[in-house]
């Protein structure tokens, strides 16, 4: 199907909604908006800061982002107590993690942080951390109030932002609202559909759907009966699950696509689900079952080294686990590329983005490292010019550096989930290649048409990118900060979607 030109140009020129992927999450926290791959993509298409909208979480000011910003607490140890991380320095370090933790729980929860969203138009990104395929069809604004009337705790040693991602989700919400807080992001963005027009909507949700197994190490899978459930009482049983069985995942997509066949946007381009277990927040143990095989005998976290990690002791996944995982997954995938299909069959300009395909063909352990092991399809992602010229050149394994810089990793954060800013880049510019499949429009910033190919300059994002461009001295190649930090504060289980 070719696009076909509209009646009358879009004030809304791109519109996403999502989850911590679309919003911009990284390193643990979101405060970066600015930086998010949507962010990105608005920038390329040339349009201004009331053109595209989002918020901004009192970045860079206020005491940080939701919930722990890992990179910024790891620069402020380094000013305080240098790049080691001995017995003694984690001693001293500790009543100053409490106190710093204190102090971003009594803004989020009780100073500024926790003050009434300011009114406005929606934002045009509305990607919410922790949001799974249910969420834009049933959270509104009134059920997030209802979660953060509740007083929160003040715990001494568990200093934790209660209640983040809904915290995170209020001021998008707010402004969705119009003043009435039943409605849903989706209510909104058909709002602007139907009144100044969307040119293109970007819909990437589902790695929620399995995310928590990788987080927590543990798989809980949906209920048997819930598929038969209604949408209530789907909305209300999920919090229990971390892993969606696929005919789960089929009902809840259904009612997410029966709502976005709603909305008039010119284009919707749709995405598929990565492959969760291939972010190195769960590393694979020793060396792989077989040569040629994708797997591992274990996965646990990427500071228990091999010499180290006893399976009757540490977290941790198995190759079976990883399988079923991964099988899920490819089944929510067939699920979303059949309602493109069968969008286009019913005359509808939707595309599909294959972000799963994406992080395949980027995996350094699973594939580019093991030949055999790659499905006859794969073929390895090549990377942008500027990447290709850094030394180490950026892989998917965990971010490490030492006294020189960076050593490894650079593709994620210090969250070993979610992208640093070249790979949220990367992300954007494969984005771009379906809108421009899909007719849309490049501008510079002089209102200017551009000629393809529309390249992005990831020299800029390099400049932006301060884990990759200028890492802290206290994230070694031990990553023994993150592991301190996550005995300490839990911050794997207890901050990440």
């Amino acid at each position: 199907m070719t696009s076909v030109a509209p009646e009358r140009p879009a004030r809304h020129r791109l519109v996403t909604v999502g989850d911590s992927l679309v919003q911009g999450f990284m390193s643990g926290a979101i405060h970066r908006t600015d930086l998010s791959w949507p962010a990105i993509i608005a920038f390329e298409l040339g349009l201004s800061a009331e053109e595209f909208t989002f918020p901004t979480y009192e970045w860079p000011t206020g005491p940080g982002g939701l919930p722990v910003d890992l990179e910024r607490l790891a620069r402020e140890f380094d000013r305080r107590f240098g790049s080691g991380l001995d017995l003694l320095e984690a001693v001293r370090a500790a009543p100053w993690l409490r106190d710093r933790m204190d102090d971003m729980e009594d803004h989020w929860e009780r100073g500024a942080g926790s003050r009434e969203p300011e009114d406005g138009s929606p934002f045009h990104n509305t990607g919410v951390h922790s949001w799974d395929v249910l969420d834009p069809v049933v959270t509104t604004e009134a059920r997030v109030e209802r979660l953060l009337a509740t007083k929160p705790s003040d715990d001494f040693l568990a200093q934790l932002v209660e209640h983040h991602p809904a915290r995170a989700a209020w001021p998008i919400l707010h402004r969705a609202s119009g003043g009435d807080s039943g409605r849903t992001v989706l209510d909104s963005v058909a709002d602007l559909a139907a009144g100044e027009g969307v040119e293109t909507l970007v819909v990437a949700l589902g790695s929620n759907n399995a995310l928590g197994t990788v987080v927590s190490l543990d798989i809980a899978w949906t209920p048997d009966s819930y598929a038969e459930m209604t949408l209530e009482q789907r909305r209300d049983t999920r919090a229990g699950s971390n892993l969606w069985r696929p005919s789960a995942f089929r009902a809840d997509w259904a009612d997410l696509v029966a709502r976005l066949r709603t909305i008039e946007a010119q284009h919707v381009v749709v995405t598929t689900i990565p492959s969760v277990t291939i972010a190195p927040l769960a590393r694979g143990t020793h060396e792989k079952v077989r040569p040629d095989s994708r797997y591992f005998p274990y996965y646990t976290r990427p500071w228990i080294t091999d010499e180290d990690f006893d399976p009757r002791h540490d977290p941790h996944l198995t190759e079976d686990d990883v399988r079923a995982i991964d099988s899920a997954i490819d089944a929510y995938n067939e699920t979303i590329i059949a309602s493109v299909r069968a969008a286009r069959e019913d005359g509808l300009d939707w595309y599909l983005f294959d972000m799963g395909g994406l992080l395949d063909r980027l995996a350094t352990r699973r594939y580019v490292e093991s030949p055999w092991a790659r499905p006859a399809w794969w073929e390895q992602y090549e990377l942008p010019a500027a990447l290709q010229r850094l030394d180490p050149v950026p892989t998917t394994r965990f971010f490490r550096a030492g006294p020189e810089g960076r050593t490894d990793g650079g593709l994620f954060s210090l969250d070993g989930v979610h992208p640093t800013t070249i790979g949220y880049g990367i992300l954007a510019q494969e984005v771009i290649r379906v809108l421009r499949l899909a007719g849309v429009e490049f501008f510079d910033r002089h209102g200017k048409r551009r000629a393809d190919p529309i390249e992005i300059d990831f020299d800029r994002l390099l400049r932006e990118d301060t884990l990759v461009s200028d890492p802290p001295a206290s994230i070694t190649s031990t990553l023994g900060l993150l592991g301190w930090l996550d005995g300490r504060l839990g911050w794997v289980t207890r901050f990440l979607p």
